[in-house]
């Protein structure tokens, strides 16, 4: 008797899933797109502007302070490297740390974290203390959103590949739906506190919304059917590659030989990571438009130019996994692409990056960054979504949830290592 996949009835597992995602990444997103509001706290008093929209506005870079001008630098190293530690924490623990206490207490931090960080928004701070503060919540974040996330690729890696897909997706709309409404907040004109009150606690709203998603997905008859039936239909493919195993290892199931099987993905999802997060936002961030002229283009020229079309150019690119698979999971055009985007790192630090110090200018129209930014989010999220989605299919199905779990890790480490490299990056130029 053949058992079919059971229905997703109304994509509700879908959803759940790329909800969950969304909260993986929003936390990070917030922090990384309110420069504005960061480098009115971090600017000396006497130059700090009174609204998002005056001349107060945080873009002039010759006259920085030095917490402002390395708060990027310093955001991103805080982010990645307990981001790495944690991912291998969690690599190493994730069968011994119930599932739902992974995830749920993971995001229960966050949203405390976050919550402090709205009402800190009220409370005056000296710079230092402010500066410190934030990279400690931002240690905090970071932390546990690599235990909720390498916890949601283990889980999704037992399920159809379809469904690691909406996580993929929902991390690249978490980017796009925090530049988006940065810039709101660039239009009201409000005060610079209050525009940035309501922003963190828009992310507040959305981090308890994955709570409640999370809470709701056991319910769903459809999570249980895969565990009866989907598998059911595999279950003799399954046993006797179980068995032999088994048989053949006595029952060691190590990571190392897991990480033998998918090493070529883990590797290149690895270098797409430190590619990205090694020039975005510590180089991209500091460009500035050649034809704004002082107007209103240069007001949201970075957060339109660099975040939106960064994080939506992504998230488009994650989500194209979910109608197309190209190449397969065995080609080799997945690594030889993603080391060619190398290229973006000399292509960016060419543009109209200010300040610099060695390099010359040579693509000074702002046409040639949006075109840059395009191509490198959109490759960024298509090519490290197929890795991400092929990594568990490529062992046995009793192995996904670990193999998950080392993608994650190796993710990761891509972000660390881009962290670290962006400081070289940004002072090349």
């Amino acid at each position: 008797m053949t058992v079919h996949e059971p229905k997703d009835k109304n994509n509700g597992v879908w959803l759940i899933f790329f909800m969950l995602g969304l909260g993986t990444l929003l936390p990070w997103n917030f922090f990384m797109t309110a420069t504005m509001y960061f480098s009115s706290r971090l600017r000396d008093p006497s130059q700090m502007g009174t609204n998002l929209s005056g001349n107060g506005n945080g873009v002039e870079g010759n006259n920085r302070s030095l917490l402002e001008a390395k708060f990027n630098n310093v955001m991103t190293l805080c982010a990645m490297v307990p981001l790495l530690a944690f991912t291998c924490l969690n690599s190493v623990l994730h069968q011994r740390i119930p599932q739902k206490f992974r995830i749920m207490g993971s995001l229960a931090v966050i949203l405390v974290v976050f919550l402090l960080t709205a009402i800190l928004v009220k409370i005056e701070m000296a710079p230092l203390p402010f500066f410190t503060l934030t990279m400690i919540k931002i240690v905090i974040i970071n932390s546990f959103g690599a235990i909720l996330q390498g916890s949601l690729f283990g889980m999704a890696g037992q399920l159809p590949t379809k469904y690691t897909t909406p996580i993929m997706s929902g991390q690249g709309l978490a980017g796009t739906f925090a530049a988006f409404s940065m810039i709101c907040a660039i239009s009201s004109g409000s005060e610079i506190n209050d525009a940035a009150f309501g922003y963190f606690i828009t992310a507040c709203a959305v981090i308890l919304l994955a709570i409640i998603s999370y809470v709701v997905l056991p319910k769903l008859v459809i999570t249980q059917l895969w565990i009866l039936c989907y598998y059911i239909n595999l279950a003799e493919k399954v046993l006797r590659r179980v068995y032999s195993m088994i048989i053949k290892e006595e029952q060691n199931m190590s990571m190392l030989t897991i990480f033998k099987k998918i090493w070529v993905l883990a590797l290149s999802v690895c270098f797409a990571f430190t590619i990205t997060i090694g020039t975005f936002p510590a180089v991209t961030v500091d460009v500035k438009s050649t034809i704004a002229d002082g107007g209103t283009w240069g007001l949201y020229f970075i957060p339109v130019c660099c975040f939106l079309l960064f994080n939506l150019s992504d998230w488009v690119g994650r989500s194209l996994t979910a109608v197309c698979m190209w190449p397969g999971k065995d080609s080799k055009l997945v690594p030889i692409l993603l080391v060619a985007r190398v290229i973006f790192v000399p292509l960016f630090m060419l543009c109209n990056v200010q300040p610099r110090y060695n390099l010359p200018i040579f693509f000074e129209h702002d046409a040639w960054f949006i075109v840059f930014m395009i191509v490198f989010a959109f490759s960024n999220g298509y090519l490290a979504s197929l890795c991400m989605c092929f990594g568990p299919k490529k062992v046995a199905a009793h192995e996904a949830e670990t193999a998950g779990a080392i993608m994650a890790f190796f993710m990761s480490l891509g972000l660390a290592l881009g962290a670290s490299l962006s400081f070289l990056f940004r002072g090349l130029v």
